[in-house]
Order: C-alpha cells, then structure tokens, then sequence
C-alpha cells in the first residue's frame, strides 16, 4: 500500500538538510520502499520540506521509516504527516 510522507523543515535548518542529504539518499535506496519522492520548495525555492511516497504494508512500517530517515534522526522536521494514500495517475 502506498502512504504519502509530508515533512516540514523547520525555519533556518537547510544547512542541516545539506549535511544530511547523503545519509537520507543513501537510506532511500537501501530501504528499497521508496515509489517517489521530492523536496518540497519554499516561497524562494530553496529546499524546505519532503514529499516521500512509500510503498509499505502498512501505517506502523510507513512510521518506521519515517522515524529512522537521517533528516528525521537529525531533527531537521517540524512536522511530519503519514497519510494513506491511492495512486490515480502515474505509474
């Protein structure tokens, strides 16, 4: 099933997002879950948050790996949203 992974970066932390995008690359491809993903911008375009959508058997495998992502590990999120979510379009 799939759910999509909504994160917020908080204010003022893309140098943290830089010191640990390697790890959570790294991460992406090792767990194998993955089916998109993609920062979210802010207003300037700089990277300010993640859409991540996993492919995972249920909610309590999404959680677990939100809470083990190296930006999560990090403290980098001010909010982290799990939603079950349906693909319509794409493939």
């Amino acid at each position: 099933m799939f759910y999509a992974l909504i994160a917020h970066d908080k204010p003022g932390e893309i140098e943290t997002r830089k010191a640990n995008r390697d790890a959570h690359l790294a991460y992406i491809a090792e767990t194998g879950v993955v089916a998109q993903a993609g920062p979210l911008l802010g207003d300037t375009g700089e990277m300010a948050g993640s859409l991540v959508i996993l492919d995972v058997a249920d909610m309590e495998a999404a959680r677990q790996w939100a809470v083990a992502d190296p930006y999560a590990q990090a403290g980098l999120f001010a909010s982290v949203d799990i939603h079950p979510w349906n693909r319509v379009i794409g493939g």
